[in-house]
């Protein structure tokens, strides 16, 4: 791990994060709705099997669930932070800078780990992390989870993006979006989460960093589930009932992926109007490790990362934002 550094990385997201500070919090009793946030990313897949087989429902019972899924961890951030979601599943970079930041959020559980690749465009000549130099990188979201990573790796090779003084252009591009923006030439190569990587492989590009390369040997948490404080404070009976849900949902991933797949991709095609190849989806599987458990230590170093990107001033403890 290289040494903190501070740099001023001004974007809508740290502006935006002062919003749930500010805004009206409605959620401060018994609630007879739940907001779920999530993405149709298969990193997200707890959540995505949690919808299709009914397992959130069920579980809150008469209370209505109310699912909203989003293209990148700033729009669902933004929402988040106007009190519009409850629940969600989220990248721990935002979930971190949140915490940061003062929001009243709480880290519920993991959700999977890894399941994130850097893919560069088939007609470069890259081939490995000091090739990016001089060439356009393609991430989620600026301060997602993805970039921040991609940050880590170019400071490893001696490289930074050209908001930092360096030779990388770092682009903001939605996951879903990324196959049409490699075949358009807008960018020569993209880190993005699972099944996005293993798609724009199947289209002949070069997979050039694996899950595991990106970062603590693929150890690292990709997607989280947290709950809006408040909200938890006014409904724990709710929150343990979406848990159950959601370990559920984990445990369906982890000990029938075959079935799982098949639930991935029907809730993909609801969501995207697009069912992905069976040998895309298994391929992306394999990259992706589902898990309830959260390692704080993780977190802790995901934080630092987080500094050296510049999106956050300081280190926090964490200990705080973790359920008990």
């Amino acid at each position: 791990m290289k040494k903190l550094h501070r740099s001023s990385r001004p974007t809508a997201f740290l502006a935006l994060i002062g919003l749930l500070t500010l805004a009206p919090h409605t959620s401060a009793q018994q609630a007879t709705t739940v907001r779920l946030g999530f993405f149709p990313n298969l990193t997200h897949a707890p959540a995505l099997v949690g919808l299709e087989r009914g397992l959130f429902q069920k579980a809150l019972g008469n209370v209505k669930l109310d699912p909203r899924h989003f293209a990148s961890g700033t729009t669902l951030t933004e929402a988040f932070a106007a009190g519009q979601i409850d629940i969600a599943y989220v990248g721990p970079g935002p979930a971190i800078t949140a915490a940061t930041r003062g929001m009243p959020v709480q880290f519920l559980a993991g959700a999977s780990e890894a399941g994130a690749v850097l893919v560069a465009r088939k007609d470069t000549p890259i081939r490995s992390y000091k090739d990016l130099s001089g060439k356009i990188v393609a991430v989620p979201s600026l301060g997602n989870t993805q970039d921040i990573s991609l940050r880590h790796l170019l400071s490893e090779q001696g490289l930074k993006s050209r908001a930092d003084g360096g030779t990388v252009t770092v682009v903001p591009v939605p996951p879903a979006d990324t196959v049409s923006a490699l075949a358009g030439r807008r960018a020569d190569a993209a880190l993005v989460p699972e099944p996005w990587g293993a798609a724009l492989e199947a289209k002949g590009h070069r997979v050039i960093g694996t899950e595991k390369t990106v970062w603590r040997g693929g150890k690292y948490p990709t997607t989280l589930v947290i709950v809006n404080a408040r909200f938890a404070q006014a409904n724990p009976a709710l929150v343990a009932s979406f848990l159950k849900a959601h370990a559920s949902a984990v445990a369906f991933l982890v000990k029938s992926p075959a079935a799982a797949q098949t639930a991935v991709n029907a809730q993909m095609d609801k969501l995207t109007g697009e069912k992905l190849d069976v040998r895309v989806l298994q391929r992306a599987f394999a990259r992706t490790r589902f898990t309830t458990i959260l390692d704080p230590e993780a977190m802790r170093e995901y934080a630092i990362l987080n500094v050296n990107a510049g999106y956050a001033r300081s280190v926090p403890d964490l200990a705080p934002f973790f359920r008990k």
